[in-house]
């Protein structure tokens, strides 16, 4: 197998079997924000992104693979939801982050009350 075959192979593989890879591409989360307001069939997201129906496709059946992502058969069409749920991993990996984020906006609270007595004292 030619070299560029299998790195092809590893990186569709990575990509569909682990939610950080797959949320990594903007498009898909920009498919993503678009499913919070609820269920949508390929065509109208890809109409919305300004992409073609196979790329939509594509960029879903990713999400699906990965959990993030739910279909159903609806009459002639597919619709998609999205499935947050799927979402915990990074939720608990930024939730790490949740500590120096509020530390930082105290400090900048602290700057921002310091500047407001400077002014008044002037």
């Amino acid at each position: 197998m030619p070299i560029w075959v299998y790195d092809e192979v590893m990186a569709r593989a990575a990509t569909t079997s682990d939610v950080f890879n797959a949320i990594a591409e903007p498009q898909r989360r920009e498919i993503l924000a678009l499913l919070r307001a609820g269920e949508r069939p390929v065509t109208e997201l890809a109409r919305e992104l300004g992409m073609t129906q196979p790329g939509a496709s594509k960029h879903l059946r990713v999400l699906r693979e990965v959990g993030l992502v739910r279909d159903r058969k609806a009459g002639k069409q597919r619709l998609y939801g999205l499935d947050a749920r799927g979402l915990r991993p990074v939720h608990e990996w930024t939730g790490g982050f949740e500590r120096f984020w509020s530390e930082s906006f105290d400090r900048l609270d602290a700057y921002v009350q310091d500047l407001k007595q400077a002014r008044q004292g002037e």
